[in-house]
């Protein structure tokens, strides 16, 4: 890396995206929003059925909810995950079978890689670029070798 700092929008959204979940916070929030949208009743019909039409919306907000607090708060990220899951499982039973499956599906993945992530941990290196470096290593403890072994012999010839 070089010592000048990165400039531009794309350069800090990596490092803002690259310092949370964000595949797991927008998997949920989709998720949520997706269950939502295949909600077909109106607000009043919710309200006259009473609290199992509202928990119909509800949950799926929650997984909104959650979904954009990891984004914007990922300190944490285990508590809404968790909160996630329970939503997204719930939404089974309370939102056209968690949105066909497609919203409960999303919710889940997403909840469950938000518990995964870890704040600490580097950029995985891929295993091509791991070979590429051990051919470069190799090659110079070979070249370090050759030259060591070259003065090795320079100096026998001296000392004969």
């Amino acid at each position: 890396m070089s010592g000048t700092p990165k400039q531009g929008v794309r350069p800090a959204f990596h490092d803002w995206r690259a310092a949370r979940p964000f595949w797991g916070g927008l998997l949920l929030t989709l998720g949520g929003a997706e269950i939502l949208f295949t909600e077909k009743a109106s607000l009043k019909v919710v309200m006259h059925i009473g609290m199992q039409g509202l928990a119909g919306y509800l949950l799926p907000g929650v997984m909104v909810l959650c979904g954009l607090l990891t984004l914007f708060s990922p300190g944490q990220r285990l508590f809404y995950s968790i909160i996630g899951i329970c939503a997204s499982l719930g939404t089974w039973l309370t939102s056209n079978l968690g949105g066909f499956f497609i919203g409960l599906l999303l919710g889940a993945v997403g909840s469950c890689m938000i518990f995964g992530w870890l704040p600490d941990q580097g950029p995985r290196v891929s295993q091509r670029q791991r070979k590429k470096a051990a051919r470069m290593e190799a090659a110079e403890t070979a070249e370090a070798a050759g030259s060591d072994g070259a003065a090795a012999g320079t100096a026998e010839a001296v000392q004969l």
